[in-house]
C-alpha cells in the first residue's frame, strides 16, 4: 500500500494539540530526524526516548502504516471567513499576472520561477498544475514546450525514481496559487481604496 495524504492547517499545531499522533521519522545522510510534517494516527512502535515512530516512513508504508502530512499553510490566516473563501475560489484569475515579476514574487510555491512562468503562462488550472509538476526534477526537461506535448508524459511516474509530483498534488497546489493570487488581488484593491480614503 502507498499512502500519500497531505492535509493543510492555517496552523497544523492546533490539530496536533487535540489528536493523540505519533510523529514519523525520516533518514539524513548521517541520522534519523523528525520527519517535518507526517505524523501516524494508528499505534505503531515508538521509540521510548524520543517518542517518535521506531520505523523510517518509507520502511512503516512498505508495511502498512499510513502516514499523514500536516502542512502549515499560513495564507489560510488571510481568508476572513467560510464566505469569504468560497468566493476567492469562485473568482477566475488574473492569469495574466504571471507576466508580472513583481506580482509573482508574492505568490507560494511559484515565487522562484518568475521568468518560467511567464514563458509558460499558464491560463487553467489544469494548465497550472502541469507547470508545478513541470519544475520538479524528474519533470523540468518538459519546461518550454506545448502544453499538448507536456500533457502527454507530465503524469507518468520516473523510472529512475526522481523527484515528481502526483497530479493530485499538483492540482491541489494549483488551487491554492489561484486562490493566493485573488487573495493578492483583493487586498492591492483595499490598498488602493484605503489610500483614497486617506486623500479625502
Amino acid at each position: 500500500m502507498s499512502a500519500d495524504v497531505d492535509l493543510d492547517f492555517g496552523n497544523r499545531k492546533d490539530i496536533l494539540d487535540v489528536i493523540k499522533h505519533i510523529p514519523a521519522i525520516r533518514e539524513t545522510k548521517t541520522k534519523r530526524v523528525r520527519h517535518n510534517s507526517g505524523v501516524y494516527v494508528q499505534p505503531l512502535p515508538v521509540d521510548p526516548i524520543t517518542g517518535y515512530s521506531n520505523i523510517l516512513f518509507k520502511d512503516a508504508d512498505d508495511r502498512g502504516y499510513f502516514k499523514l502530512d500536516f502542512l502549515n499553510v499560513a495564507l489560510y490566516k488571510r481568508i476572513k471567513n467560510p464566505e469569504h473563501y468560497e468566493r476567492l475560489l469562485a473568482t477566475e484569475p488574473q492569469w495574466d499576472r504571471f507576466g508580472d515579476r513583481e506580482f509573482v514574487t508574492k505568490i507560494s510555491h511559484i515565487s522562484n520561477y518568475c521568468t518560467e512562468i511567464a514563458y509558460a503562462m499558464p491560463d487553467t488550472i489544469p494548465r497550472l498544475a502541469m507547470f508545478i509538476a513541470a519544475i520538479r526534477p524528474a519533470k523540468k526537461h518538459l519546461l518550454g514546450r506545448a502544453w499538448s506535448d507536456i500533457a502527454e508524459t507530465i503524469w507518468d511516474a520516473p523510472e529512475d525514481g526522481s523527484y515528481s509530483f502526483k497530479q493530485s498534488h499538483a492540482v491541489a497546489y494549483a488551487m491554492l496559487i489561484t486562490l493566493h493570487m485573488n487573495i493578492i488581488v483583493e487586498e492591492e484593491k483595499q490598498a488602493l481604496l484605503d489610500f483614497a480614503d486617506k486623500g479625502n
